[in-house]
């Protein structure tokens, strides 16, 4: 859920296109000949889950974070000062029907892992529960 989230959250957080080194080339950004550096786009996470199926004790996963390659798209908005010049700014690769996507099978996850949990205590319950 954190990742969804992050993703989501700064879906908006553009930058300077790598390309462009990170300096501003609209003009005014600055003083001739000193180029104003600017924070790098948000690059955007993705969760896969492992199987955990080898050696002595199989199943289960494991959830691994990596980044989302490529971790950016060429967007158009010449006004912002890190703008290329054909007004190109670096925006974070993030499906957003995908984000609300995982953040939905998360919340169905938990709620399914908590029904296991309850079932589990009721049962041992049940059994220590002798009465003669």
């Amino acid at each position: 859920m954190n990742v969804a989230a992050s993703n989501i959250a700064n879906v908006q957080t553009t930058g300077p296109l790598p390309a462009s080194g990170g300096s501003g080339t609209s003009a005014g950004a600055g003083s001739p000949g000193i180029a104003p550096t600017f924070p790098a786009a948000y690059v955007p996470l993705r969760v896969d889950q492992v199987s955990q199926s080898s050696g002595s004790t199989p199943g289960g996963t494991v959830a691994t974070v990596s980044t989302v390659s490529p971790s950016y798209t060429a967007q158009y908005d010449p006004s912002a000062p890190f703008a290329n010049q054909d007004g190109l700014v670096a925006a974070p690769n993030v499906d957003l029907a995908n984000e609300f996507a995982q953040l939905a099978t998360a919340k169905y996850s938990f709620i399914a892992n908590a029904k296991v949990i309850q079932a589990y205590a009721e049962t041992t319950d049940a059994l220590l529960d002798i009465k003669t």
